[in-house]
């Protein structure tokens, strides 16, 4: 499993716990006609929906990959970002078992 102290840190910010809402549902949060290529949401499409400036939303995303919950897949000159439920699950059922 991933780091659990890098879990809480990543969850303990309320926009970084809004990133992976909406990238759970990414057709309920996002414009229709985004680039899908299968890896997830194009990080532009982040940055359009946060509302925040472009360095700001990186470091927040970057957080989120550090602690392995975010997946990012570069293909060409686009950078997707996609949950990682593996590490998602396992962290919610170690939550579940230990607290």
């Amino acid at each position: 499993m991933a780091n659990e102290n890098l879990i809480y840190k990543a969850l303990a910010n309320p926009f970084r716990r809004e990133i992976l809402r909406w990238l759970k549902a990414p057709n309920k949060y996002f414009v229709e006609g985004y680039v899908d290529l299968g890896c997830g949401v194009p990080s532009n499409a982040i940055h359009a929906r946060g509302g925040l400036s472009q360095s700001t939303v990186s470091a927040q995303v970057a957080v989120l990959v550090k602690a392995r919950l975010l997946v990012s897949t570069r293909v060409g000159q686009w950078m997707f970002l996609a949950r990682n439920e593996e590490v998602i699950r396992a962290f919610a059922t170690e939550i579940m078992l230990h607290l």
